[in-house]
């Protein structure tokens, strides 16, 4: 009887979302997939199912790890409002490269908008923490006296989110650190205390 040939799953995923992440969910042949992740077609079968649900978990994994990254950094600045700054300015300090790759669930937003509910689901799950901790985050910034005291954080979370997806959108167009600096500066000044 012939052995089946074992592969690390996890590093098969990893390659997988770099896939994905640089292609979308189109333009990834399943080819391209198989290359990348040193398996063969069945095997990506046995382990992951078809292409789809080979996607989905890619942007599961793409939200776990990224959300992760990001509240750390979050937890980790002097105040809470130059955390918030430091998310936005991320975008404009990011290589070349990295503007380009853009984020894998802005990708995601854009390919599919709300044509499917599961990559909905993923990618929502993530805007509402987002949304919880930018609400917690300007709170504590009120707090601190670091933006105006008549600040709405709902209506200000929602809004730097906006921001930063649209930073996204234009790094990945091709717009210069410059630029996405500026917008980054203009939104957080536009929360200060005076």
């Amino acid at each position: 009887m012939a052995r089946t040939k074992e592969f690390d799953r996890d590093r098969a995923l990893r390659r997988a979302v770099e896939v994905f992440w640089d292609r979308g969910y189109e333009a990834a042949s399943t080819e391209d997939l198989l290359a990348a992740m040193g398996i063969g077609r069945q095997s990506m079968y046995n382990a992951f199912g078809d292409k789809r649900r080979l996607y989905l978990e890619a942007l599961r994994h793409y939200q776990a790890e990224s959300g992760a990254e990001m509240f750390e950094r979050l937890s980790s600045a002097d105040s809470p409002l130059s955390a918030l700054a430091g998310v936005l300015l991320e975008v404009a300090r990011q290589t070349e490269e990295e503007r380009r790759r853009g984020c894998m669930a802005v990708n995601a937003s854009t390919e599919f908008g709300q044509g499917d509910q599961d990559v909905g689901a993923i990618v929502g799950g993530g805007v509402d923490l987002c949304y919880a901790s930018y609400e917690r985050l300007l709170a504590s910034a009120k707090r601190a006296g670091e933006v105006r005291p008549d600040l709405d954080e709902r209506a200000a979370a929602r809004f730097l989110y906006s921001t930063l997806v649209g930073m996204r959108v234009q790094a990945r167009s091709g717009a210069t650190p410059e630029t996405l600096h500026d917008v980054a500066t203009v939104a957080i000044d536009g929360l200060r205390a005076r």
